[in-house]
């Protein structure tokens, strides 16, 4: 008998994980959520009742039967949104900088979510409450492309890729200094700031995250570089990049105001202007949730982080890599 699609068996890249951590980040929902499906009976392992702190070992079989999905309380809201991809299983969206993914603390309204359901109310039960079709998320001021199921089948095939690791995500990052080298690989774990709450850094008993940065132009003091994410940490790029003395452009958290030792010009006024950090969601390439093909879906660089780039290097946006 084949496997049921709301099952897996446990294996050794799994052991040592907590459940409710686990099957959490694989089907990308709340964990709290999970919680309320094991206090519910509504996860097994082996076809028995567990503890949301089971430990799991390799060969265990973990099931979930969640319950229906409440309807979306998200109102829609007409406005732009500008299409990258679009089929019946799911859409992909360039995100402007400044537009949160899902409404959260102290918003409530304005968000991408709020224009998906107008657009595509399909999406309304998809995923988790609040967060319809969301499979993955971008910073507040992060630009770029962003990817939202629109079945219940593409939402946990894609929320499983991400989970997996197998999703390909390029940005592009303008920071402050120069790499030392074309290519550079970090791997450092990433967890809360002891101090900061609201901040990330590098911590010992962090989570384990893997970044690679290829530099694609200098010009003067900054650099543009293409970034790969191996993890997907909270802040992963922009800390560490801040690690590598490579703070991104205008990051009010990470960064350094470094424009402020440049003479007068064109170039201080434009990085001293510059409100968001400049970091673009550039490219996704992943497994397509029905039929398994390859699928690439690339935003053009947001027209702020061109204009900045050659108004503060004086040079023009340089060619991109194929990667």
């Amino acid at each position: 008998m084949r496997p049921r699609p709301d099952s897996f068996e446990a294996g050794e890249a799994e052991a040592g994980s907590r459940l409710d951590r686990l099957l959490a980040a694989r089907l990308g929902i709340p964990r709290n959520q999970v919680q309320q499906w094991i206090g519910g009976g509504r996860v097994t392992v082996d076809a028995e009742p567990v503890r949301a702190s089971l430990v799991v070992r390799p060969g265990m079989r973990i099931a979930w039967d969640p319950p229906p999905p409440p309807p979306s309380r998200i109102d829609p809201e007409t406005a732009e949104l500008t299409l990258l991809h679009l089929d019946d299983d799911l859409v992909a969206l360039d995100k402007p900088a400044g537009l949160a993914v899902h409404p959260g603390a102290g918003r409530a309204t304005g968000t991408l979510v709020h224009r998906l359901v107008a657009r595509f109310p399909e999406i309304t039960g998809v995923g988790g409450p609040g967060r319809p079709g969301i499979v993955h998320r971008l910073d507040l001021g992060t630009s770029g492309v962003i990817v939202v199921a629109r079945t219940a089948a593409a939402y946990q095939a894609l929320a499983r890729a991400f989970a997996e690791r197998t999703v390909e995500k390029w940005y592009l990052a303008l920071v402050h200094g120069v790499p030392a080298a074309d290519r550079i690989e970090i791997e450092l774990p990433i967890g809360r700031h002891p101090v900061e709450r609201k901040k990330m850094a590098i911590v010992a008993r962090g989570r384990p995250a893997r970044t690679e940065i290829h530099r694609i132009a200098t010009a003067g003091s900054l650099s543009l570089l293409a970034v790969r994410i191996r993890t997907g940490r909270t802040h992963q790029i922009r800390v560490h990049l801040r690690h590598l003395r490579l703070p991104i452009v205008g990051d009010p958290v990470y960064g350094e105001a470094r424009w402020r030792a440049l003479p007068g010009g064109p170039a201080r006024r434009a990085l001293a202007a510059f409100s968001r950090p400049a970091l673009h969601a550039w490219r996704l390439r992943f497994a397509h949730p029905r039929d398994g093909r390859l699928l690439t879906v690339e935003a053009a660089p947001a027209a702020d982080l061109r204009a900045l780039w050659e108004t503060a290097t004086a040079t023009p946006w340089p060619a991109l890599p194929e990667c």
